[in-house]
């Protein structure tokens, strides 16, 4: 199909799709009717989709692509800054996200996560036997998948346990940011900014108490860093701290819920990881492509260019639909299909490039704690009911999975 074929309306269309109750069940139908020869599908004057594995890919790490909004054509591509607000990671730009990144790095360490694992176990244990006390169905979303991440992201940025709860709620508020513009109501952008403003000021009065009594979290640690002369700013750390409270625990939340609910449709998968447990930590990387907790990406052009063989103009929107690439079949043998032995490290579930997925090890370690202690805890877990999904479409999961437990 020709560009000149395209409706100029394809893109209106395609969202309007993706809030239907059919597209949230399962989008990746709708996918497959995007996908053609060409790199990338014009859907609008300044807007692109890339769904190929191989684009989306090389996508991810061109050094010439932004993600900083601000460069976009469209006044819907732009986002409107609170001055007051400081600009996430996710939307920076070398040389800042460079700086700031690096910085990051040495207070955000592998082994920080690892000590974690203990936290995660003693968290996931406690909640399933919690579990295994309730009689009938139970909604794994409300009581698994979605306090064991919050519980550990609090851990690890020094929340005191009882103010969880209230996290949670700022959590789901500022989680529809992540929405394009065009799906988001007058409401939800009040929602985000109250979530976002309460967030805010919480962090930051809680910096403000760990930088005169620091502990052992990342709060502590991230205010402690210094490079060269260089620090962090109290309100990059809090920025950073939001970013990690989203990108860090709704991603988990979907990661689980998503992953279970697969292999619940999948028996004979659910089977194979029960006889041999040491696939779980594998099988995480199977249900991040299969089903992923993030749908789409974006990038935005910000000189005229040719990428992956198509022209662009300065202001173009590249949509990187990662969704459609976890489920390509020019890289996945029977893509359609979860295979929890399949080696599916390549994905692109946590992104790529110099923005690919901070807490990545610590999705990973999650999930394969997570499933291995449902597994382990349950001989039995079967469907109670029908699955309801989160009125969402960048961050894909699950509102709630009523599920029997034995």
């Amino acid at each position: 199909m020709s560009d000149a074929a395209i409706a100029p309306s394809l893109v209106d269309r395609f969202f309007l799709e993706a809030m239907s109750p059919a597209f949230r069940e399962d989008p990746y139908p709708y996918y497959e009717r995007f996908r053609g020869p060409s790199p990338l599908l014009r859907v609008a004057d300044t807007i692109w989709f890339a769904l190929g594995h191989a684009d989306v890919t090389a996508l991810l790490r061109h050094p010439r692509l932004s993600t900083n909004e601000d460069h976009a054509a469209t006044e819907a591509g732009r986002t409107e800054e609170d001055p007051n607000r400081t600009r996430s990671l996710l939307f920076m730009d070398p040389p800042e996200h460079t700086r700031l990144r690096g910085l990051v790095a040495r207070a955000f360490t592998p082994r920080r996560i690892q000590d974690l694992r203990a936290t995660t176990q003693a968290i996931a244990t406690e909640l399933v036997d919690e579990m295994a006390q309730q009689s009938g169905a139970v909604d794994l979303i409300k009581a698994f998948a979605y306090p064991l991440p919050v519980r550990v992201i609090c851990a690890l940025l020094g929340v005191p346990p009882e103010d969880e709860a209230t996290f949670t709620a700022w959590s789901r508020g500022i989680a529809r940011s992540v929405d394009p513009t065009i799906l988001r109501s007058p409401e939800i952008e009040a929602a985000i900014i109250e979530a976002r403003q309460g967030l805010q000021t919480y962090l930051g009065d809680l910096l403000a108490a760990r930088r005169k009594n620091p502990g052992d979290d990342l709060l502590s640690a991230l205010a402690a860093v210094e490079a060269d002369g260089d620090r962090i700013s109290p309100r990059q750390i809090v920025a950073l701290a939001q970013l990690l409270l989203v990108a860090g625990h709704e991603t988990t939340v979907n990661l689980i819920g998503n992953g279970t609910l697969a292999l619940l449709r999948a028996p004979e998968q659910l089977a194979l990881l029960r006889r041999s447990p040491e696939l779980a930590g594998p099988a995480v990387d199977e249900m991040l492509r299969f089903d992923g907790p993030v749908q789409i990406s974006q990038r935005v052009v910000v000189e005229d260019m040719s990428v992956v063989g198509c022209p662009v103009k300065a202001g173009d929107e590249i949509m990187l639909v990662l969704g459609a690439a976890n489920r390509d079949p020019a890289a996945f043998a029977d893509p359609h299909r979860l295979d929890v032995t399949r080696d599916a490290r390549k994905h692109v579930a946590f992104g790529g490039g110099i923005h690919h997925c901070l807490g990545a090890a610590l999705a990973r370690m999650e999930g394969d704690v997570a499933f291995r202690t449902l597994l382990d805890r349950f001989d039995t877990i079967e469907l109670a009911g029908t699955p309801t999904r989160r009125p969402t479409f960048t961050l894909r999961g699950l509102e709630s999975l009523p599920v029997k437990l034995h």
